[in-house]
């Protein structure tokens, strides 16, 4: 008899903890931040494993320690990368102070990078601390960057990043798209 009433207190005590989760997730999930990263990930075309990639990748360091920072460098050689293998592939014999050029202009944050950003509206997405701009091209270019570092970073493979890279800027890869 003492093991029925132990095992019912120990289902009554999971089931209460499983509720109790199911029901902060459906919070955090309804979230104007959750329902802004469910919204990007639609317009990307790429949804992720592990959605604390992409929520890292829309934090800036004003908001927290836990930032894109890093993302950022990752996502800017993932986007370099897809550039040289986009203008490499189109011409072999193309200079190095040529390509240089394209990635240059590829990577610029008030050009580029910047109008990639801002027309996927990552700086109504990237959290920032009151006093930061987010519509200030450094913020939006590092989300935009830290975006392709945390889908390298979910896939395991700098490939599938820049081929959503490649999706999202465009089929001219040294110029952006209009979605």
């Amino acid at each position: 008899m003492a093991s029925c009433r132990y095992t019912v207190f120990a289902l009554v005590v999971l089931s209460s903890y499983f509720l109790a989760q199911f029901e902060a997730s459906s919070k955090l999930k309804s979230s104007p931040f959750e329902s802004a990263l469910d919204k990007l990930q639609n317009q990307i075309g790429y949804t992720f494993k592990n959605i604390g990639y992409l929520r890292r990748a829309m934090t800036h360091s004003s908001f927290s320690l836990e930032n894109n920072k890093a993302l950022s460098i990752l996502g800017s050689n993932v986007m370099d990368t897809s550039v040289s293998m986009y203008y490499l592939g189109k011409d072999i014999e193309i200079s190095s102070k040529d390509l240089n050029q394209r990635i240059s202009d590829n990577s610029k944050g008030d050009t580029s990078c910047t109008v990639d950003g801002m027309r996927l509206g990552l700086h109504k997405v990237v959290r920032v601390s009151p006093k930061t701009n987010s519509t200030a091209p450094t913020v939006v270019c590092n989300a935009f960057r830290a975006l392709f570092g945390a889908i390298a970073m979910d896939t395991k493979k700098v490939d599938d990043a820049g081929s959503v890279f490649r999706k999202v800027h465009g089929s001219e890869v040294g110029r952006a798209m209009v979605m």
